[in-house]
C-alpha cells in the first residue's frame, strides 16, 4: 500500500539530470477528528505533488473550534513529527505552514467596494489589486469579529462591469463586489496560538471548503455553477460556484461525529464501536439495508455481545444524514443561484464514504451528485493513499499556497540557517523518500483486533 512512485520518478530525474524546484508548500489541516499535514512539491513539469503527509488524532477540537490549547498544540505537533519522519531519515523541518479554517463561528457576507489610483500613468497591475484588498479589510466587522479572507467577484472599471481579471487595463476608478469571510476574534486567535506555540509560522489562513474545492473541482464545473460539500466530522461546509467565482460559503455544525453519536445513543454501545459501524456497515439509505443482516458488538466485561441489524444503523444514519442534507439544500435556496446551478452537487471530505450517500442527496435535493475525490490537480494522481475523500482539505490547502505563492524553500535539520546548502538536502529528500503515507488499513486491522480481543 506503500507509495514509491515518487521515488522512482525523482531517481529518474536525478540519472537523467533533470532540474526541479525547490520549493514547498505545507497544508495544515486541523479538523475535529484528524490533524493533517501535507507537503507539496512542483515537480519537473510545474505540477504539483505530495512528497509527504501525517496525522493524528485531533484531541482539543470540536466543530472546528479550538476547545483545549494544549491538546491542540500536542496533535499539531504529533502530525508535524509524522509528516517530517516520512521522508527519509526524518530531516526535513517544517515550519511555514497553510491552515485552513472553518467552525460555526465563520459566517460569510457580500460588500461592495471602490477604490481610486493613484498612478494613472501605468496599467492596473497586482499591487492596484492587492491594495484594494487590503482597503476592503479595513471595513468595520461586528464587535468581536474580524475578516478572515476577502475574496475579490468582478470588477468595473471606469463603469465597464463585468471583469474578471482587470489586470493590464487602463482606468482610473476601481470598483468590485467582494465575497467577505468573517471569525470570530478569539476563536481565530486560539487557531493562530496553537498553530505558533507548536514551533510553525503561519503563511496564510484559508476557508476549508474553498481549499477543498480546489482539490476536487475543475474550471469548467465552477464556471458552469456547482455545489461543493465538504463533511467533516465537526461540521459540514458548502461553497457555491458559479461563472467560475465563488458565490456563497457557509458552514453548517453538523458532521460525521453527530452521526456517531446517534448510533452510539440508538444502539446503546461504545463510542469507538458506533465509529466502526458506520465506517463499515453505515449506509445513508436504509431500504439498501436487509432486516436479515445482523452485526454482534462485544459487551463490556461481564455482558453479552449485542446484535445490531443493518437495517437499524441505516434508519439511524439516514435520518441524521437527511437533517444535515436539507440544510445544505437551505444554504443553495439562501444563496439565490439554486436555478444556475447546472454541475450539481460534489460531495467530498470524510463523511462523504458513507454508502449510498448520493442516492440521497440526488432525492432529497433534486440535483445530480457525485463524490469529489482530491487527486484530480496532482502529479501522482493515481495514488490510491492520496484518493480519500477525506484528503479533500489538506490536499487543497498545498494548492491554494502554491496558487498565492506561499511556497518556501526546503531545509534540513543538519542545514536549517544555511541557504546555501538546501539544494542539496532536496536531493537527499528525492534520492529516499518513503514512507509517506499512513495505512489506514493497518489502522483498521489492529483497532478490529484489538476489539475481538475485548
Amino acid at each position: 500500500m506503500k507509495d514509491k512512485s515518487f521515488a522512482k520518478r525523482s531517481a529518474q530525474n536525478k540519472s537523467n539530470g533533470s532540474a526541479i524546484d525547490q520549493s514547498i508548500v505545507v497544508g495544515l489541516d486541523i479538523g475535529t477528528t484528524k490533524i493533517a499535514c501535507f507537503v507539496g512539491v512542483k515537480n519537473d513539469h510545474g505540477k504539483i505533488e505530495i512528497i509527504s503527509m501525517g496525522k493524528s488524532k485531533s484531541k482539543g477540537v470540536k466543530q472546528g473550534v479550538v476547545f483545549n490549547i494544549g491538546e491542540t498544540i500536542e496533535s499539531i505537533e504529533k502530525a508535524i513529527e509524522d509528516t517530517q519522519q516520512n521522508v527519509d531519515e526524518g530531516n526535513l523541518v517544517l515550519k511555514h505552514v497553510v491552515v485552513g479554517i472553518a467552525g460555526q463561528h465563520i459566517r460569510s457576507m457580500q460588500n461592495r467596494g471602490s477604490f481610486s489610483r493613484k498612478d494613472l500613468s501605468r496599467e492596473i497591475s497586482q499591487k492596484d489589486i492587492k491594495d484594494f484588498i487590503k482597503d476592503m479589510n479595513g471595513l468595520v466587522m461586528n464587535p468581536g469579529e474580524e475578516i478572515i479572507t476577502v475574496i475579490p467577484q468582478e470588477y468595473n472599471i471606469d463603469g465597464l462591469p463585468g471583469i474578471k481579471n482587470p489586470i493590464g487595463m487602463e482606468g482610473s476608478r476601481m470598483e468590485a463586489n467582494f465575497h467577505i469571510i468573517t471569525g470570530q476574534v478569539s476563536n481565530v486567535k486560539n487557531i493562530y496560538n496553537c498553530v505558533q506555540r507548536a514551533g510553525l509560522e503561519i503563511d496564510d489562513v484559508i476557508l476549508e471548503p474553498i481549499a477543498s474545492a480546489d482539490a476536487v473541482l475543475n474550471e469548467e464545473e465552477k464556471e458552469a455553477g456547482i455545489v461543493l460539500v465538504d463533511i467533516g466530522g465537526g461540521t459540514t461546509d458548502v461553497a457555491i460556484f458559479h461563472e467560475g467565482i465563488i458565490r456563497h460559503t457557509a458552514v453548517i455544525p453538523y458532521g460525521g461525529n453527530v452521526i456517531t453519536q446517534d448510533i452510539k445513543k440508538g444502539c446503546k454501545i461504545l463510542e469507538r464501536h458506533a465509529e466502526n459501524l458506520k465506517v463499515k456497515f453505515g449506509s445513508a439509505v436504509a431500504k439498501k439495508s436487509s432486516e436479515n443482516e445482523v452485526v454482534c458488538i462485544p459487551g463490556l466485561k461481564g455482558q453479552q455481545p449485542k446484535e445490531i441489524t443493518l437495517k437499524t444503523l441505516a434508519h439511524i444514519i439516514e435520518s441524521r444524514m437527511t437533517e444535515i442534507i436539507l440544510l445544505v439544500k437551505q444554504q443553495i435556496d439562501n444563496s439565490g443561484y439554486a436555478d444556475e446551478i447546472i454541475g450539481g452537487i460534489v460531495v467530498t471530505g470524510g463523511g462523504s464514504k458513507l454508502k449510498h450517500l448520493t442516492q440521497l442527496f440526488d432525492y432529497k435535493t433534486g440535483m445530480s451528485s457525485r463524490i469529489g475525490y482530491p487527486c484530480e490537480h496532482l502529479a501522482n494522481e493515481n495514488n490510491q493513499d492520496l484518493m480519500s475523500p477525506m484528503y479533500s482539505t489538506g490536499i487543497g490547502l498545498v494548492l491554494k499556497g502554491f496558487e498565492k505563492g506561499n511556497s518556501m524553500s526546503i531545509v534540513s535539520k543538519e542545514e536549517e540557517g544555511d541557504d546555501d546548502d538546501r539544494g542539496k538536502f532536496f536531493s537527499k529528500v528525492l534520492d529516499g523518500v518513503k514512507n509517506f503515507f499512513v495505512d489506514e488499513e493497518e489502522e483498521e486491522d489492529e483497532e478490529n483486533g484489538n476489539e475481538k480481543k475485548n
